[in-house]
């Protein structure tokens, strides 16, 4: 190009070039040699000058453009559940753009405050300036903490209320959001370390007084990130549902399917049917009905109610509140089977003979109408004689017959034999005022295992018909223990005299022998916890592992659409599979069912994590008022800085700091899991009865510390002054090994080599 460009094709060439800006290279990219450069320094003066262009060094950039790849902030979904970005830089004199991210299935999970490198390309006619794809992900969300402002001459500081992070952050007087001394609050980090080198932090959320007891699951939630409260537009879409009708349905509203829950249950979304089954080919057979709520009915692909499902992942249950996936409209309404409404349901239909094999099912969408919403208590007590009112006239038709069905499935559950822990549950009860009144360990009763028979049952059924139909789905994924896990558990087993057999691939069967020859015994409760922290983890994956906790081979999860989103997905693919509408899976489901697997997983931890943290944080609460009393329990963990120790009356953990544990040194051996006295040889092990004293409660944390008083009704020395403290690798004097700890060494020793030979001889 020989003429000189103008100035607007000179800025649409920065912004087209960001990486060729200098004087040099736009004079080269339109042609000016020699004296014509003059002109061209002088256009670009007067661009500078009018704001267009900002100069860096030797090169120029509009600084109302952004360059056509930039750094980006990933922001939060909108209502649509569309993701949006926000330029790491911005030096224009406007409003910071607006990026649109077009996402493909093979980009990686993005979230907000992620950082990509992404190529923009700018559109007219929308409400964003740009749209983006992603070149890569080069940062991830800045990090957030949770607790307690102490207000200072200068701003402030948050004390962390996670137990296991005691680092303070600074809080600059101009971001600290309006705080209290004293507050619960929600904070980011802010930039680089402050004085002492404590991180920054700016407040983003006041939380309230965390001394109030609807603080504990709200710490919890805002800790964990878990969204609680729902955009105004999905609670306008789920308030705008009418009831699902008769159309395209099977008629189900005479079959007596009634629903089963805990007495306080929020929703229920699966109900149940048993009849014998009179054909001549099946002999003592039974037909069991499991209907599901038909949420795919109205959580439809791509809608606001669908992203943000998607987004939440399940539903998180804390004992004062719901953090439910769905809006009440539906949760606890439309997709709610409740008693004596019509409600839309997909249902299956399975045989079983008399010894509890599936022979055949079916699934069909229909429209039932249930006639009792039981807890599990009353139809327990109809079942031993003892019916009230209302579960007397179902005692015959309903619940004898579903009884009888539990029987023949227990038969083939016995043959499969799944993992058979036995670990109570915790129940935190709360009172009037919110705050805990007891600590229960939840009852097991034959209603629950009936229920869950029946549940595993459809979700195997619902797997099996999806594979069938070469359909895409879900699959509920659950892998056999690592090796080193396994040799872990082997060890506990070893130290508890109890013998986890080796050389062969690993069953369930064989871990419900280990399990079975613990029972009765003083290390029952300890080897199901190290059998259960042996397991894998469990998660959701389009490819099929198998469930080796259950022993199946195909599972999916389909009982539970109301609480997980996992569930929605099959019951779309079941939808789609049959030809029962338009409402089944769509493109975008069968694009994003890997990374809907990873996020669902995902979300599952987290809440899971968030519940237990809500567990201990209402257990210590329930503690604090106790300090100095005494309790008895088990050492349920060994660890380098001390030893956690489980009460018997509240199974909550607690910890024993080592520099408490007497006058003596005491050495951990990671082997076999130990803490040896350097004295007088004492072992402290996995599984040992443990009398202690209550010294520290602390409801805010969740944390709990014991001093140990007995360890196997034998007394702890008490800690003298001036004496050890606990620990290792300190000097232990010139005198070496006392006799004990000598004859404590060589009965590890003897025991690590006997194991060793064993293992040989196997």
């Amino acid at each position: 190009m020989s003429t000189m460009p103008t100035k607007a094709q000179i800025l649409d060439w920065i912004t087209a070039n960001p990486t060729l800006t200098a004087k040099r290279d736009i004079a080269k990219a339109f042609g000016i040699k020699g004296a014509a450069r003059i002109d061209l320094k002088r256009l670009l003066k007067e661009l500078e000058a009018e704001g267009h262009l900002h100069k860096r060094k030797k090169t120029y950039r509009d600084p109302d453009r952004l360059p056509p790849v930039s750094v980006l902030r990933i922001l939060a979904p909108d209502e649509n559940g569309d993701l949006f970005a926000a330029p790491l830089e911005w030096h224009g004199t406007g409003d910071t753009p607006k990026i649109l991210m077009v996402t493909r299935p093979s980009d990686p999970a993005l979230g907000a405050g992620d950082r990509v490198l992404g190529k923009l390309q700018i559109v007219k006619g929308e409400d964003h300036a740009y749209e983006a794809r992603v070149i890569r992900k080069i940062g991830t969300t800045s990090r957030k903490v949770v607790g307690i402002f102490r207000k200072g001459a200068e701003g402030g500081r948050i004390m962390p209320i996670d137990k296991g992070d005691d680092k303070e952050w600074l809080v600059g007087p101009d971001v600290t959001g309006g705080a209290k001394d004293g507050e619960l609050v929600e904070a980011e980090q802010a930039g680089p370390k402050g004085r002492m080198g404590l991180p920054k932090a700016r407040i983003i959320q006041r939380l309230g007084d965390p001394t109030e007891p609807k603080a504990v699951s709200l710490i919890a939630i805002h800790q964990h990130g878990i969204p609680d409260d729902f955009p105004a537009e999905v609670l306008a879409e789920a308030d705008g549902m009418k009831p699902a009708g008769l159309t395209g349905r099977t008629d189900l509203r005479d079959m007596p399917l009634v629903t089963i829950d805990p007495f306080d249950a929020r929703d229920h979304d699966d109900a149940v049917f048993v009849e014998a089954d009179n054909s001549p080919s099946n002999p003592g057979g039974h037909i069991v009905w499991v209907a599901i709520a038909d949420v795919a009915h109205y959580v439809r692909p791509g809608s606001k109610l669908d992203r943000e499902a998607r987004k939440r992942g399940n539903s998180s249950y804390f004992p004062d509140r719901v953090v439910p996936m769905l809006p009440d409209r539906l949760s606890g309404d439309l997709c709610s089977l409740h008693e004596g409404v019509p409600r839309a349901c997909i249902a299956v239909r399975m045989v079983l003979d008399a010894e509890g094999n599936k022979t055949s099912h079916k699934f069909l969408r229909g429209l039932m109408r249930s006639p009792a919403s039981l807890n599990y208590q009353e139809v327990q007590a109809a079942m031993d004689g003892a019916p009230s009112e209302r579960t007397e006239a179902l005692l015959d038709p309903v619940i004898r017959p579903l009884y009888a069905a539990y029987e023949a499935l227990k038969e083939a559950r016995a043959r499969r034999q799944p993992l058979e822990l036995d670990l109570p549950e915790r129940k935190v009860q709360l009172g009037e005022d919110g705050k805990v009144t007891s600590v229960d360990f939840t009852e097991r009763l034959d209603a629950h295992r009936l229920i869950e028979e029946f549940m595993v049952l459809a979700n195997v059924a619902a797997a099996e018909t999806l594979i069938a139909k070469a359909t895409p789905l879900l699959f509920r994924v659950h892998e056999e223990p690592p090796l080193e896990k396994l040799e872990s558990l082997r060890e506990t087993a070893t130290s508890a005299g109890l013998v986890l057999a080796k050389g062969q691939v690993l069953q369930t069967r064989h871990l419900n022998k280990l399990l079975n020859d613990a029972q009765g015994k003083e290390e029952a409760e300890l080897i199901n916890l190290a059998t259960l922290r042996s397991m894998t983890q469990a998660y959701y994956s389009p490819k099929n592992f198998g469930h080796f906790g259950l022993a199946l081979q195909n599972y999916a999860h389909f009982t539970s659409p109301i609480r997980r989103y996992s569930d929605l997905i099959v019951h779309r693919a079941l939808i789609s599979s049959h030809g029962w509408g338009s409402d089944g899976l769509s493109q975008e489901d069968l694009e994003l069912l890997e990374s809907t697997a990873e996020q669902i997983s995902d979300t599952e931890r987290r809440s899971m994590l968030a519940e237990r943290d809500t567990t201990d944080r209402y257990l210590a609460a329930f503690l604090s008022d106790r300090l100095g009393a005494e309790f008895t329990g088990k050492v349920s963990g060994i660890a380098k800085f001390g030893i956690f120790v489980k009460l018997d009356e509240t199974g909550a953990d607690g910890l024993v700091p080592i520099s408490t544990l007497g006058n003596e040194y005491f050495d951990y051996d990671r082997e076999t899991n130990t803490l040896m006295g350097s004295t007088t040889g004492r072992i402290i092990s996995l599984g040992q009865r443990a009398r202690v004293k209550l010294i520290e409660a602390a409801p805010v944390t969740g944390g709990i510390a014991f001093e140990l008083l007995e360890l196997d009704d034998s007394k702890m020395p008490s800690r003298g002054r001036g004496r050890p403290t606990g620990g290792r690798g300190r000097m232990r004097g010139k005198g070496g090994p006392s006799p004990q700890r000598k004859a404590a060494k060589a009965k590890i020793k003897s025991a690590k080599v006997k194991r060793k030979v064993t293992r040989k001889r196997k």
